[in-house]
């Protein structure tokens, strides 16, 4: 069998390389990786995650949730030992119930006992006057018609003087007996009253620190202690990732970056998402860079791109963070 010419098969190759010409873009960019989508924008879902750490150090005693479990606002997420804050909390009772006695005696006069002692001085003291009084009359008759003595009649007179000072000072006692305490120790005792209202405060806060319940209702992200361990003072237990908190990171090229704005809604897409999910853009970075290593792309892989975020207008702990997603391209 005879080979074909050389001339015969340098004419085969030539027109094999003129028909690649022809061949449209969608059939040859699969052989190089490339999608015939590359014109959407990649991107990747991101979790704002909330860690939950306490103010103080101490050993945790309790954790009722744990990864992956999904909790509503209130509930107990982790307890540190609570034992000295509890103490607190009731040394700080103590004290307040004792300033508040105090400032409440100060407000009242004396108490009934003594007031009834002062009356009973008084009863006593106007019976002796009415008598010296009498004895008074009966020294001066005397000493007007010269049986008497000047010495008597005095004697008789300074009694009678003595008895109605000594009802004039129980009077006044009985007066002060139904007032209140000064001002001055009035006002130091309702100060006393509030420091002590702050200290409770204080120390129920710290108890209640030692205890918190989720702020809103999450997913539990991560746990990064177990029970009995200790956890020292503002280092996080958990991490709780609201549904809210779940947003996009997408690149988009600096020839469409100008069709963004905030407000935008967007479409995308991502494996095993259901159709029709739409997000609003929050944020259009100011500076460009070049397409992430996170972001494989072929096609874009040396394209300058602005990072754009959006928050999903349904929100949904079902996109997790890391999730590669695909936008589709801004409108004009």
């Amino acid at each position: 069998m005879k080979r074909p010419p050389v001339r015969a098969i340098v004419a085969m190759m030539v027109v094999l390389l003129a028909g690649t010409a022809y061949v449209t873009r969608d059939q040859w960019e699969p052989l190089l990786g490339l999608s015939p989508d590359d014109n959407r924008y990649l991107g990747y879902v991101e979790g704002e995650t909330s860690l939950i750490a306490p103010p103080s150090a101490g050993r945790l005693i309790e954790r009722p949730v744990n990864r992956g479990d999904r909790v509503k606002k209130g509930d107990r997420l982790f307890v540190i030992d609570p034992v000295v804050a509890k103490a607190e909390v009731a040394r700080s009772e103590a004290a307040l119930a004792e300033a508040k006695a105090r400032y409440e005696n100060l407000l009242t006069g004396k108490r009934q006992e003594e007031l009834d002692v002062i009356r009973s001085q008084q009863r006593e003291t106007e019976a002796a006057l009415v008598m010296a009084e009498t004895e008074l009359k009966r020294q001066s008759d005397l000493v007007a018609r010269g049986y008497g003595t000047r010495q008597a009649y005095e004697q008789s007179e300074s009694q009678a003087r003595q008895l109605r000072s000594r009802l004039a000072s129980l009077a006044a006692q009985e007066r002060v007996a139904n007032l209140a305490a000064r001002p001055d120790e009035i006002d130091a005792a309702r100060a006393l009253v509030v420091q002590g209202e702050a200290n409770l405060d204080q120390a129920r806060k710290k108890l209640e620190d030692l205890m918190p319940v989720a702020p809103e209702d999450a997913l539990v992200e991560n746990t990064f202690f177990n029970v009995g361990e200790w956890v020292p003072a503002g280092t996080a237990v958990l991490s709780l990732l609201p549904p809210q908190r779940v947003k996009l990171r997408f690149f988009v090229p600096e020839e469409d970056i100008a069709k963004a704005k905030p407000g935008d809604t967007v479409s995308f897409a991502c494996d095993t998402c259901p159709p029709g999910l739409t997000a609003s853009i929050i944020y259009i970075s100011p500076r460009a860079e070049f397409t992430p290593p996170v972001i494989y792309s072929q096609s874009a892989r040396t394209k300058l791109v602005f990072l754009v975020e959006a928050r999903p207008d349904a929100p949904t702990t079902a996109l997790p963070p890391g999730l590669p997603v695909s936008v589709a391209p801004l409108a004009k």
